[in-house]
Formats: structure tokens, C-alpha cells, sequence
């Protein structure tokens, strides 16, 4: 197993491969799980990922992001070293994927960040059975069991009738979540122009540019109390910045499966708490490790302990990574925002 993949400085390495799994530090070769900046680095030698991921890493760092990069589609195989590798989607965001390394009869997947509630703006999760699982965590609690998208879209839809007087800004970070509120609200029936603010325009412009039905979008740019009765998407942090005062008195949404945390959606100044998450639930996170089948699990980002917990009662080998330089994905909007710009 550990030809297959142990632990370096920089993060995951496959000895196998002579490859990093999305590095903490520039490495000579990584291979990414997707874009978001946690996960997706600049400065490495060598990097390979789905092409939507590249694309995503240029558009947030400028086309020399890297020494090189290939794309390798989802499903194919390539000789890596002496292991074979293959990507399989996550269903996180858009180019997101789980990585599979085989060699000497062993399979190893590492799943990047992972969700497995349908996502109108990105390819679904695909299972991928191994020997050992590598998992991120980040809901890792039996607290965190994420509503379906549609009830909280109804919920935000309802107070937009309730409220056609104020504007409703829905704080959702650039990469994924941002786009699949609005796919989610067009899946619900809502037509009218959504309104971005514009650290989202580039990236929501990438999804449509690769055929992902966003509807009509325009920027805020200067537009304020104007926009009353209308739905403005803009990162979480600009939610209590004073560019929100442009609006008057609007209602404050925030698109997190942290919402489900009321001391957060207060710290998030969110009265609208929207539990919209791009990562796993808990029951979302022990039925993948079941399904998988595999008999060792890795639990890195996130609530580790009590995972690894769970596992063992459920007679699997598990280990917490304590790996650092991972955000929880869902609250990273400061970086997510200075790269969206």
C-alpha cells in the first residue's frame, strides 16, 4: 500500500506514480482533484487533471500556472509511473474528480472533495470500488444532514414573494456553489435575471461557456436599491461588507451546509440560512465508504475522529490523516475571492 500512496510535507504521494494529489506546496508532478484553491495550486512542474479543472486553474491563475499540464478525460487509463491512473467524477463542481491509482492487484481512490446529491451544473459522483479509500470529512458529524436542494431554493423563492420589496443577496463562493444556486433556482422555475456580483462573472461564464444552462446573468455593476425584489449573488464575505449597503435593507442569504449551524449563519450575518452544500452529508459519507468496499479508510479535511469512529464499529480499518492546509471548502470565500477577481 504504501508504494501506492503515503504521506509527504507537501500532502498525498503515490511512490507508484512519482505524483503529489493536490499538493499543499509547488511539487514536480501533481495530480489535481479540482479547481478550488485549497486543492489546485499554482507553481507546480507538471500537472494532470480533467481539462474543465486546467481551465478552471488558468482562469484563477493566468495560463502559466505550471511548468505543463495534460487533461485526462474521466474514465480513461494512464501509465503513470509504474500505476495506472484514472479520474472519476466527484460530483463536487464543475471538472471535479476522484482519482484512482492501481498496481500489483491494488486499488487506492482518492476523492478530493465529494458530494453525492444530484447537481444540475456538474457530472454526478460515480462509485468506484478499492481496496482503500482516501475521504474527505468536512461533514463528518451525525449533526450535518443536508436538506434537498429544492426545499431550500423554495425557501429562498418564498421569501423573495414574502419580500418584493428588498433585494435578496445569497452569499455563495465563486467556484461551484455560486453557480449551482443559480441552476438550482432555474430547475425550480425561476427565469428572471439573476444578478452577479463581480468576482462570480468569470467563472459563471466558464460554466456557460461549457454548456451549462445559467439562464439570463448580469453584473450588479453599479446598480443598488434598484434591484429591489430581485436575487444578487455575491461571495460570502461582501454579505457584511459595505458594498451590501448599496441595497438598502436587503435580505441576507448565505448558500453553506454550515448553515445548519446557527452560530455560524449569525457569524455569517446570513438571516436567510440556506443548507446548500457541495460536500458529503454524514449519511452521504458512511454509505460511500460501505459501497466501496473498502476494508481500509483514510479520513482527511474535516471532522476525522469521528469518522474514523464510525468506521471501526463498522468493522473497516480507519485512520485520521490530519493533514494540513485544507479549508472545509464551504467558507474559503477570501481566497475564492481574490482569484475570482
Amino acid at each position: 500500500m504504501s508504494d501506492l500512496l503515503t504521506i509527504t510535507p507537501e500532502g498525498l504521494y503515490s511512490p507508484a506514480a512519482g505524483a503529489h494529489i493536490d499538493p499543499v506546496r509547488p511539487v514536480e508532478k501533481a495530480i489535481i482533484t479540482h479547481g478550488h484553491a485549497d486543492h489546485a495550486r499554482a507553481g507546480h512542474g507538471a500537472v494532470l487533471a480533467t481539462r474543465q479543472t486546467l481551465d478552471i486553474m488558468a482562469i484563477r491563475y493566468g495560463e502559466n500556472f505550471c511548468g505543463s499540464a495534460q487533461a485526462i478525460d474521466c474514465g480513461e487509463v494512464l501509465k503513470v509511473g509504474s500505476a495506472d491512473v484514472s479520474l472519476h467524477p466527484a460530483g463536487h463542481v464543475l471538472g471535479s474528480a476522484q482519482v484512482l491509482l492501481e498496481a500489483s492487484g491494488h486499488r487506492t481512490v482518492v476523492s478530493g472533495d465529494y458530494k453525492r446529491q444530484e447537481d444540475p451544473t456538474c457530472a454526478s459522483f460515480e462509485l468506484v470500488k478499492c481496496d482503500t479509500f482516501v475521504t474527505e470529512a468536512t461533514f463528518g458529524l451525525p449533526v450535518f444532514r443536508h436538506p434537498p436542494a429544492g426545499h431550500e431554493i423554495a425557501k429562498l423563492l418564498s421569501s423573495v414573494d414574502l419580500f418584493p420589496e428588498q433585494t435578496h443577496l445569497v452569499g455563495a463562493y465563486a467556484l461551484g456553489k455560486a453557480q449551482r444556486v443559480i441552476g438550482e433556482l432555474r430547475a425550480a422555475g425561476y427565469d428572471r435575471t439573476i444578478y452577479l456580483h463581480g468576482a462570480l462573472e468569470k467563472l459563471s461564464a466558464y460554466y456557460q461557456s461549457e454548456g451549462v444552462d445559467l439562464g439570463k446573468l448580469e453584473p450588479v455593476g453599479k446598480r443598488g436599491k434598484e434591484l429591489k425584489g430581485e436575487i444578487v449573488l455575491c461571495p460570502p464575505g461582501q454579505l457584511s461588507d459595505r458594498w451590501a449597503r448599496r441595497f438598502g435593507d436587503p435580505v441576507a442569504a448565505m448558500a453553506s451546509g454550515w448553515m445548519r449551524v446557527r452560530a455560524r449563519a449569525r457569524q455569517r450575518g446570513a438571516e436567510l440560512p440556506l443548507i446548500l452544500s457541495d460536500h458529503a452529508d454524514w449519511d452521504d459519507l458512511c454509505r460511500t465508504i460501505l459501497e466501496t468496499e473498502a476494508d481500509q479508510i483514510w479520513v482527511t479535511h474535516g471532522a476525522e475522529e469521528a469518522l474514523v469512529h464510525w468506521c471501526e464499529l463498522n468493522g473497516r480499518k480507519a485512520r485520521p490523516l490530519n493533514m494540513i492546509g485544507y479549508d472545509d471548502g464551504e467558507d474559503a470565500d477570501g481566497a475564492e475571492v481574490s482569484q475570482a477577481h
